[in-house]
């Protein structure tokens, strides 16, 4: 129990002061000093059986506590309308008696840290710049339309800044961002945060979110995290942000920096001085933070968390502080140098690559007449025509003309090489059957088409990723180059011209849809602007409307003839003169003057042809078009 309380206030209406002092002289018989606001820095009395009860406004508390920092006194704070920022950042009660209670309870005096800036006090954080909707502690209170407006400004208004962060341990950071906010602490009781972590109001550390989104699409979301979610984790933290938890920070900048402590007081520096001092203040906080004041002795002093390796470096940085945000984050130098040295690697013509072609070819082709999908699914694997392609890719995206060359080289060869070993191979076969492996590969459409786009961006992003580069086996087995290749060889071989023409439709296919989807991967990755690649991608999307006629004409044979093998297969069983007739559909080929049916026709009697042009009439009228059939009689015996 507090002896002595020293009463400071700026209050001017007695009746408030009167009835404070009455409860605490009711309640707990303690001696009462009353100090006005402008006296309260000529106290000195330290006995740990005294208590500074404050009932100031926001400013002079943050004095009061500049002045008293570590010196190991208790304080509690009353509630009043100017002090709305105390009182929310510590959870004191709005009621006056209820805080009255929580000052003179020992088990909520807490050893707080301070969040200093520029020597100036901050009770909750520190806003430099702007930070698009994370800074706004009153958006909910807006309409859903006023919410929508206040979106799309900040999607207009984004600017950045050149900005230096040094940490305490000396870890400098250059970037270009649009605004910091520094957190000292927040809590659970906090409603008006889009932070959803807990940060410690005992660690010591100060929290900042550095926002500097690198592409439009990034800054997207991070507006809809804030605006629409409202909630940002350091667990799945937007990649526009970064992250530093830290002892000390500077911030400095080639030009002055406006910046607001508490959202109240405005300021502007080249440099800001941000410092956590821990355990300086014995404050009694409010009653629905006596979970955080008992985990005091358990503390743990926290190391330094950085997480900055989303926040724009070097070129980019240059790009977004001349105000251009591009749609797409733009590669660093880095990663752009280590996968350009990969792709001319994988550009340039090698016996080995000679060697897997070949080998690849063999493979498949023997696999296609021996109508073996685990031979064919080998061959997918060996074969290198992948890695040429996605630098090809690369070469359109960039109008790189040495990758564009080397590439292009290294495939012709290949598919050279292809065509020739398995044209030479099948003349020495003595089989010309076309079996179903083969004859799966003469008829490409509109989804070979969608498979060799999604195999090109799967082949583009692995390729740019290390971590996921052994996937490119999976990605080769989708996409299946080779097979097609083999097949028109074999067609060669043959002089089979339906053959040829087929299968390497279906190659080419697989080539240009894997190119230009590439080509987009590699821009939407930032590797390439969209001004270098026009005319790359002009070409390549004309060759690829070329191919998409016949493959289009294909895929709504595909349609038609799936709806009539629909129709057809409602019809199961027929009766006719008490003889019951059940029809399996073998196969269908659907030709412009007639449907060409293999059938299997089931019944326990024999069945003449007048039962036969039974069933065709039947079919004919399911489809209405004229129908051949090829029969096949099954006699059922009980």
């Amino acid at each position: 129990m507090y002896k002595k309380v020293y009463l400071i206030t700026q209050e001017e209406d007695k009746s408030n002061i009167e009835d404070i002092v009455a409860n605490i002289k009711e309640k707990y018989n303690s001696e009462i000093l009353e100090i006005q606001a402008n006296q309260m820095f000529d106290i000195d009395d330290k006995n740990k059986n005294s208590l500074y009860l404050l009932y100031l406004d926001d400013t002079n508390i943050k004095q009061f506590f500049k002045k008293y920092l570590n010196s190991n006194i208790s304080i509690g704070i009353l509630p009043n309308d100017k002090c709305s920022i105390a009182v929310k950042n510590y959870a004191i009660s709005k009621d006056l008696d209820e805080a009255i209670e929580d000052a003179f309870n020992i088990e909520l005096l807490s050893s707080i840290d301070i969040l200093k800036c520029n020597e100036e006090i901050a009770f909750t954080r520190i806003s430099i710049g702007d930070m698009h909707g994370m800074n706004r502690l009153d958006y909910n209170k807006n309409t859903r339309i006023d919410k929508i407006k206040i979106f799309l400004k900040n999607l207009k208004e984004i600017s950045f800044r050149s900005y230096t962060l040094t940490t305490s341990k000396d870890h400098s950071i250059q970037t270009a961002a649009s605004g910091i906010t520094v957190l000292e602490h927040t809590s659970a009781i906090s409603e008006d945060s889009a932070i959803r972590d807990e940060l410690s109001i005992h660690d010591g550390k100060l929290n900042a979110y550095i926002l500097a989104p690198t592409s439009l699409i990034s800054y997207i979301w991070y507006l809809i995290s804030i605006f629409f979610y409202q909630k940002i984790s350091l667990i799945s933290l937007p990649k526009s942000l970064g992250f530093i938890k830290t002892t000390k920070l500077t911030v400095t900048s080639d030009k002055d920096l406006g910046y607001k402590i508490d959202n109240m007081d405005f300021y502007e520096a080249r440099t800001i001085e941000l410092e956590v001092v821990q355990d300086c203040i014995n404050i009694h906080l409010g009653r629905p933070l006596l979970d955080i004041v008992k985990k005091d002795e358990k503390q743990l002093e926290e190391k330094d968390e950085i997480k900055i390796n989303s926040l724009p470096k070097a070129e980019l940085s240059s790009i977004l502080i001349g105000g251009k945000l591009p749609l797409f984050k733009k590669a660093s130098d880095d990663e752009f140098k280590d996968l350009l040295v990969s792709l001319k690697d994988s550009a340039s013509f090698s016996y080995t690559y000679l060697t897997l072609m070949i080998l690849s070819t063999l493979l498949a082709t023997t696999g296609l007449f021996a109508n073996s999908s685990p031979v064919i699914i080998g061959a997918m694997i060996l074969a290198p025509l992948m890695a040429p392609i996605i630098s090809l890719s690369m070469g359109v995206a960039r109008a790189d003309e040495y990758l564009l060359i080397k590439s292009a080289k290294t495939l012709v060869i290949g598919i050279f090489m292809a065509l020739l070993f398995s044209s030479i191979y099948t003349l020495f076969i003595p089989l010309e059957q076309i079996t179903s492996e083969m004859q799966g590969r003469l008829n490409p459409n509109l989804l070979d088409l969608m498979v060799a786009i999604f195999s090109g961006i799967a082949g583009a992003y692995a390729t740019s990723k290390e971590e996921v580069a052994k996937s490119l086996a999976g990605v080769a087995i989708a996409v299946a180059l080779v097979p097609p290749l083999s097949v028109t060889g074999i067609g060669l071989g043959l002089g089979n011209i339906d053959v040829i023409l087929g299968s390497f439709l279906l190659f080419i296919t697989n080539l240009v849809g894997i190119t230009l989807s590439a080509t987009l991967t590699f821009m939407v990755l930032g590797y390439a602007p969209i001004k270098r690649a026009k005319k790359g991608i002009f070409y390549t999307s004309i060759l690829m409307a070329l191919i998409t006629v016949p493959l289009f004409i294909s895929f709504m044979q595909v349609v038609e003839k799936n709806d009539y093998m629909s129709k057809l297969n409602s019809i199961k069983t027929l009766e006719f003169n008490d003889k019951k007739i059940e029809l399996n559909i073998k196969s269908l080929e659907n030709k412009s003057t007639a449907i060409f049916l293999d059938i299997e026709v089931v019944s326990s009697k024999h069945l003449d042809l007048v039962n036969y042009n039974f069933i065709k009439q039947k079919l004919e009228e399911q489809v209405d078009k004229k129908i051949v059939l090829k029969i096949i009689p099954i006699i059922k015996i009980h």
